[in-house]
C-alpha cells in the first residue's frame, strides 16, 4: 500500500476525533450551577463555573438573579481575590414564610465585579463562584439561578433561557440545580457532567478509530511486501 494513503487515512481520522471534541467542548461551554450538599430544608455551597468562551476577551462580570418565588433567609457570597461583591435586597411581592423567619425583602441578585488591573477570568479558561445559602425550599425539584455574564470587550451574554420538559435544551440555559431528598454531589451537577463523560467517550473513541486506522494501513502494506 503506497505510503500516502497511509498518512492520508491517519490524517483523516485525527481530524474527524478533533471535530468531535470540538464539537462537544462547545456544547458544554455554558454557565452552570452545581452543589456539594444541596437539600431541601437545609443550607447548601452553590458552585457556579464560567466559562469565558472567547479568545480575545476576559469574563469581568458575574451577575447570577436568586428565585423570588423561594428566596433565601441567608446568602453569603464567596470572597475572591480580585473581584468586588455586592448583594441587592428587595421588598417581596407577598411576606414568604422559609423555616421559622417570615421574609418581606430578600437579597435578589449577586454581582461579582473584577476589580481595576484584574485579569478578571481569562479568553478560554473558566473559574468558580460560590454562595452558601438556606434555608432551600421543600416540595421543590429544582431551583433556577438565570446569570448575565459581560466580557472586557463589552460583549454581554444572558444565560436565562428555561429548559421546558420535551423540548430541546436553549442555546443559553439558565443555570438550574436539581433538589430531591436524596441529593449527592453527582445529582446536583448539571448536564456539564454528563457532557464531560460524553467528551471523554468521543475523544477515546476518536483515538482508537485514528489507531485501527494506522494499524490497518501498516497490515495491509507489510502483506504485500511478504513474498
Amino acid at each position: 500500500m503506497p505510503k500516502r494513503f497511509v498518512l492520508r487515512a491517519a490524517a483523516i481520522a485525527a481530524a474527524s476525533a478533533l471535530v468531535l471534541v470540538g464539537a462537544a467542548s462547545s456544547a458544554s461551554a455554558h454557565v452552570t450551577v452545581s452543589s456539594p450538599d444541596a437539600k431541601p430544608g437545609g443550607y447548601a455551597k452553590l458552585v457556579f463555573r464560567v466559562p469565558s468562551e472567547s479568545d480575545t476577551a476576559s469574563t469581568t462580570k458575574l451577575v447570577v438573579t436568586l428565585p423570588k418565588d423561594h428566596p433565601f433567609a441567608s446568602v453569603g457570597a464567596q470572597v475572591k481575590a480580585g473581584w468586588k461583591v455586592e448583594k441587592t435586597k428587595e421588598k417581596l411581592a407577598a411576606p414568604v414564610k422559609v423555616g421559622d423567619v417570615t421574609l418581606t425583602e430578600a437579597i435578589t441578585t449577586v454581582t461579582w465585579t473584577s476589580v481595576p488591573g484584574s485579569v478578571g477570568v481569562p479568553p478560554n479558561d473558566f473559574d468558580e463562584f460560590a454562595l452558601s445559602v438556606g434555608r432551600l425550599p421543600e416540595g421543590v425539584d429544582s431551583l433556577n439561578f438565570p446569570a448575565v455574564q459581560t466580557y472586557s470587550d463589552g460583549e454581554v451574554v444572558k444565560w436565562v433561557e428555561l429548559t421546558k420538559d420535551g423540548a430541546d435544551k436553549p442555546e443559553h440555559p439558565a443555570p438550574s440545580l436539581k433538589l430531591t431528598a436524596a441529593i449527592t454531589p453527582v445529582a446536583a451537577t448539571t448536564d456539564e457532567s454528563k457532557s464531560d463523560s460524553d467528551t471523554l467517550a468521543r475523544i477515546l473513541g476518536g483515538a482508537g478509530l485514528l489507531a485501527g486506522l494506522i494499524g490497518l494501513a501498516f497490515g495491509l502494506r507489510s502483506r504485500k511486501a511478504t513474498p
